[in-house]
């Protein structure tokens, strides 16, 4: 059975997977795929490049694919991915900041991630957030409750 993308390597770019998978560091999905593009280079089928390598054969057949229609480049690399849209922008950072940085609410000894959390939501600073971004952006933004100000002690 002939393969719809049959991958076929020029010489120096077999040399160059071959180097690539045998000295330095890099990725291990580039490792693999690479292990892939040259077993598959070498006439395997795809069951049989997924046994090596330890994967399913659609991976295989997705990275023969990749390599035929954009490149081998391409086929080695992971595609960008888009993340999610950051919550807070600049001045809802500064906001959460200054936030951190004033006196808690009364009944509270010292702010928690989910009072500042649920603060920004009730001034619809944001629609909502979780408790966990409020701590990534403190921690990135070097900030957190409690740090020294308004007397409170470090921890």
């Amino acid at each position: 059975m002939r393969k719809a993308y049959e991958v076929k390597l020029a010489d120096d770019e077999r040399q160059r997977l071959v180097a690539f998978t045998t000295k330095g560091i890099a990725a291990a999905r580039e490792l693999r795929r690479a292990r892939m593009l040259l077993l598959a280079d070498a006439g395997q089928p795809d069951a049989v490049v997924a046994t090596a390598v330890g994967c399913c054969a659609n991976t295989v057949a997705r990275v023969r694919r990749r390599c035929a229609e954009a490149g081998l480049e391409a086929a080695l690399r992971d595609r960008p991915r888009p993340g999610g849209a950051p919550l807070l922008d600049g001045k809802g950072e500064a906001y959460l900041v200054a936030l951190a940085c004033t006196e808690p609410p009364a009944g509270a000894a010292t702010w928690t991630m989910q009072l500042l959390a649920d603060r920004l939501v009730a001034l619809d600073v944001v629609e909502r957030i979780s408790d966990e971004t409020v701590r990534r952006t403190l921690k990135k933004t070097t900030s957190s409750p409690g740090s020294g100000r308004n007397g409170a002690s470090p921890r």
